[in-house]
């Protein structure tokens, strides 16, 4: 693991651990590392005391001073104007205010803003674990002014030995820069994360090492920055589940299989420096009752042996060359065991979702998970397996491990069966569900995730994202990883819409006539209303038939990607000039227009008033005769 001295800020030029990964220019799904293995703890947090949904912070700063239970650990910190401001005055300045309870599952979010930087590297940063007393280590979700640079978002840790591990980069869509409010926030689920950039995710980490008591917090670095509307809100413990507009969890089958041979380390090192979220293995027991790492039944296709895995001993399966098969620069590759991997994985980076592979017994399945206890990775195991009896002995002897159901058919009611065997994924065929895609939403509202297996198409990835799967198990990890990072930076679909005509906040008189303009996009239907009655765009508006004062006009645009609203308000205004042209346009007899123009000349408006009354629907025209009584009336009273 490389860490940076104490004294190197987060600069562009930093040497960096950084897990290669692009997701919106980089996102990193694998802790890799650049030199020896080095074990990483990963502390598995207690249940939260809040439930799904519960808002455990909610502040926007409206009391004028720093609120209850925040604490402010070190640096300049005070409340203004309704919002929370942060001084450092170096880049050596880490400085911090906490707040919040410990969560497993939780969004926080908040409205950002640099008021000054020294340099565009200078940052600011959603603390995700952090220690009451800002001690560390604590995990951040970090910001910098200059956010186009390709580490201008980061997650990092900073140590005990107060040195950096940053483990993930990105590039936002625009540059925060000074002086604009960034809306962001970061969902986090047990040691995954979600980085989402307003409103759109940027990147995603399995990297966090999480404590037993961290908060949250709000972190400044080199400059002023003021933050508002901060939330914390605790989610549902099914961090599987795709948020909206987010990419696909990339599954690499048997690790990266289209590259190395499947199911050994060097296939699970290439899925993971090329980005896949978690690793797909089998696990079967060798004669002795050891798990070893194999898909088929027997070592003939993948080794140089043969025989049936249940047949050998671990010695003998050790001794098998298990690269040679697949090409000559992997001669030497060995079956790793269950032990192995994982060991790998802990110490270098990543997740597995292993699959019970065929009939297991309950001391068989009572194995594999005392491994995975030993190996300290209980809580970046995922199990599946196409064998029910296999995931009820898991449920029974391990709760706590996520379970999926493979099925090569969808069942007739998938909710059903996920309930009765406490599934956190229903994990079918790609092709079986897009036959029947109705099945997502049912599964979603349950809180059951769904992985698609094996899809290997960016076709098939397309329609697979339009029905809502999660997650997809795939031999082209690498591939899916570039399809998710074109994902994330496609232009925003979403319909948006604007009155530009009139103006919001305009002030008109009475010979104005503005034309109802709207600007949209992404929208296939406009809708307008005046005053809730049924208008449209371009349509001239007459003010001299508009009572004087508010107005408002409002829009809907609908699209394939939802709708959007907008209203603006206008102000029709009483003016001498403006009852001259009503009078002049009123289409009264000429001898009314001449008495009612000697009236307005001397300012006799009360007197106007009355004589337009008498004269309505005579001299006058009704309609005409109301708004010009209206305004003259006005008039006499100012």
């Amino acid at each position: 693991m490389t860490v940076l001295p104490a004294s190197s800020p987060l600069g562009r030029d930093e040497t960096r651990f950084v897990a290669t990964r692009t997701r919106a220019a980089a996102v990193v799904a694998a802790l890799a590392v650049t030199g020896a293995a080095v074990a990483v703890t990963v502390a598995t947090s207690p249940p939260a005391t809040a439930e799904p949904g519960t808002v455990v912070v909610s502040e926007n700063f409206t009391s004028g001073s720093l609120p209850a239970g925040w604490n402010a650990v070190d640096g300049a910190w005070k409340v203004e104007n309704g919002r929370l401001y942060g001084t450092s005055a170096s880049s050596g300045e880490n400085n911090k205010v906490t707040f919040g309870r410990h969560l497993n599952d939780f969004r926080l979010e908040a409205t950002m803003r640099f008021e000054s930087v020294s340099a565009a590297t200078r940052w600011a940063s959603l603390g995700i674990d952090v220690p009451a007393n800002g001690a560390t280590p604590w995990w951040i979700a970090t910001m910098r002014s200059g956010t186009t640079a390709a580490n201008g978002l980061e997650f990092a840790q900073r140590t005990t030995a107060n040195a950096w591990v940053v483990t993930n980069t990105a590039s936002a869509p625009y540059a925060a820069g000074t002086g604009r409010d960034v809306r962001v926030a970061v969902e986090v689920h047990g040691n995954q994360a979600r980085w989402i950039f307003d409103g759109r995710e940027a990147m995603r980490t399995n990297s966090l090492q999480r404590s037993a008591n961290g908060v949250q917090g709000l972190f400044v670095n080199g400059g002023t920055v003021s933050y508002d509307d901060v939330v914390v809100t605790e989610l549902a413990p099914n961090g599987y589940i795709r948020p909206e507009g987010s990419p696909f969890t990339v599954i690499a089958h048997r690790g990266a299989s289209a590259a190395a041979p499947e199911n050994t380390l060097v296939a699970q090192e290439i899925a993971r420096r090329g980005g896949a979220d978690w690793i797909e293995n089998d696990v079967q027991p060798s004669k002795d009752g050891i798990p070893f790492i194999l898909h088929d039944s027997t070592v003939d296709r993948t080794t140089d042996g043969t025989g049936s895995i249940r047949n050998l001993t671990a010695a003998q399966i050790k001794a098998l060359d298990a690269g040679s098969w697949f090409g000559p620069h992997y001669v030497g590759e060995r079956v790793p065991t269950l032990a192995e991997q994982l060991a790998d994985l802990r110490t270098r980076g990543g997740n597995l979702l292993v699959e019970i592979k065929g009939r297991h017994t309950r001391d068989e399945v009572a194995t594999i998970i005392r491994v995975i206890r030993e190996e300290q990775m209980m809580g970046r195991v995922f199990i599946q397996s196409f064998e029910v009896d296999a995931l009820r002995h898991t449920y029974e002897l391990a709760p706590e491990l996520p379970l999926g159901l493979l099925r090569s058919s969808l069942d007739a009611d998938p909710v059903a069966i996920a309930k009765d065997l406490h599934l956190t994924a229903y994990n079918p065929d790609g092709n079986a569900l897009l036959g029947r895609p109705e099945v997502v939403a049912p599964l979603h509202a349950a809180g059951v995730a769904v992985m698609a297996w094996t899809m290997d198409s960016a076709g098939l990835w397309q329609r697979l994202e339009r029905i809502g799967t999660d997650a997809i198990i795939t031999n082209r990890a690498s591939e899916l990883v570039g399809w998710n990072s074109a994902f994330v930076q496609r232009p925003d679909a979403r319909p948006t819409v604007e009155i530009t005509s009139p103006a919001n906040g305009a002030r008109l008189d009475r010979a104005q006539s503005p034309v109802i303009a709207v600007a949209a996009t992404n929208a296939d239907t406009v809708t307008v209303t005046l005053d809730g009655r049924t208008s449209a765009v371009g349509r001239k508006l007459d003010l001299a038939r508009l009572a004087a004062g508010r107005h408002t006009i409002s829009t809907e645009v609908t699209g394939p990607e939802g709708t959007a609203t907008a209203a603006s308000t206008f102000t029709v205004t009483v003016s001498q000039a403006g009852l001259g042209y009503l009078l002049l346009t009123s289409g009264a007899d000429p001898a009314a227009i001449n008495t009612m123009t000697v009236k307005l000349a001397h300012a006799q408006y009360a007197e106007l008033a009355t004589y337009v009354d008498r004269q309505a629907g005579r001299l006058v025209p009704a309609e005409a005769a109301s708004v010009i009584a209206a305004d003259a009336r006005t008039l006499a009273l100012k």
